[in-house]
């Protein structure tokens, strides 16, 4: 139920995600029972592994998750988390609000031990396929502590769904320097030292899509302004592209001569507009955020990456790695 074309693109994209893998993935719809019916009429569904399991109404996007999951404690968000915490499920993807799917995966599956806050992140568009931004907006005020868990999903993501053997990791500051900053990045720099990661040292704004770092660490506040600036930087330049596009002789002997130009600049796939989804880590279990913009093929996708995720154990990766950089730190004794 969540999502800008929810129902309807969401369940057409479980019902692609499930035809493309009839085998060995069984997708599960949580929603009110008539809107799944309605919209499941559509489809010739019945051969598929595909069936939905009944909510008492969802969370809007500008509901308070945690006053709301109180009062409706079985809306749709909840059951599913509920589903994965008893085992009748191993992951969640949603594209409703970012509050209420971290807020019902935490109620339901708790932290991973070590990890104090969830964070999301992802690769930094597509021009930037291997550069991995923690945090993109769930944690405005973090400590050093948090920062270092960030890096630590980081380098986990970059390892198992990135195939990178030694990500090199880089903390976001305004200048590259080790005392430059404000008192939190210094911190964070010390504790990165310490870490046993391949901590490379600060980055500046101006080499956040040079490559040079696969994982950049901020805190929400900051990783939240840096995309929202880059979908608003990318939208522009598309649209000086296709000015540009439709001015040329020469392009206009094309049906489409902005995806021409464009594809000869940034390849066929063209510009990835953004962060807006991705693993919620940290909590305990598989939860994935989908971009609230998604259409039914990006949906499906998302549903096939969950299981992916679920199946490298992921989260078992994350647990190992953590407990030894938090050892070798002696971090159990400060907190």
């Amino acid at each position: 139920m969540g999502g800008d074309y929810a129902p309807e693109e969401i369940i057409k994209g479980a019902v692609l995600a499930a035809e493309k893998n009839n085998n060995d993935m069984e997708v599960i719809l949580v929603g009110p029972k008539d809107v799944l019916d309605t919209e499941l009429k559509k489809f010739k569904n019945s051969h598929l592994p595909l069936h939905y399991v009944e909510s008492e109404g969802f969370i809007g996007e500008n509901e308070s998750p945690a006053l709301t999951l109180s009062r409706r404690p079985n809306a749709s968000i909840a059951v599913a988390f509920k589903m994965v915490k008893m085992g009748e499920a191993d992951a969640v993807v949603g594209a409703g609000s970012t509050g209420a799917l971290v807020a019902s995966a935490v109620r339901a599956m708790g932290l991973v031990e070590g990890i104090e806050r969830p964070v999301i992140g992802g690769p930094f568009f597509g021009i930037a396929p291997n550069t991995i931004l923690m945090d993109c907006g769930v944690n405005v005020d973090a400590r050093p502590s948090h920062l270092l868990t960030f890096a630590v999903v980081g380098s986990i993501y970059a390892k198992k769904l990135l195939n990178i053997d030694n990500p090199k990791v880089a903390l976001l500051n305004i200048g590259v320097e080790e005392n430059k900053g404000n008192r939190l990045t210094r911190e964070t720099y010390q504790l990165l030292q310490k870490s046993g990661l391949n901590f490379i040292g600060n980055i500046e704004g101006n080499e956040v899509l040079s490559g040079r770092a696969n994982v950049i660490v901020c805190d929400g506040f900051v990783g939240n302004i840096l995309i929202k600036f880059g979908e608003g930087g990318i939208e522009l330049i598309k649209g000086v592209l296709r000015n540009k596009a439709n001015s040329y002789p020469l392009l206009r002997l094309f049906k489409r001569p902005f995806k021409v130009l464009t594809s000869a600049m940034f390849g066929e796939n063209g510009i990835n507009p953004g962060i807006g989804d991705g693993l919620i880590w940290g909590v305990d279990g598989v939860a994935l955020k989908i971009h609230g913009a998604s259409r039914a093929p990006d949906v499906a996708k998302r549903i096939a990456q969950a299981k992916l995720v679920v199946e490298m154990d992921v989260i078992d990766s994350l647990k190992s790695e953590l407990a030894a950089i938090r050892s070798q730190l002696d971090l159990g004794k400060e907190q």
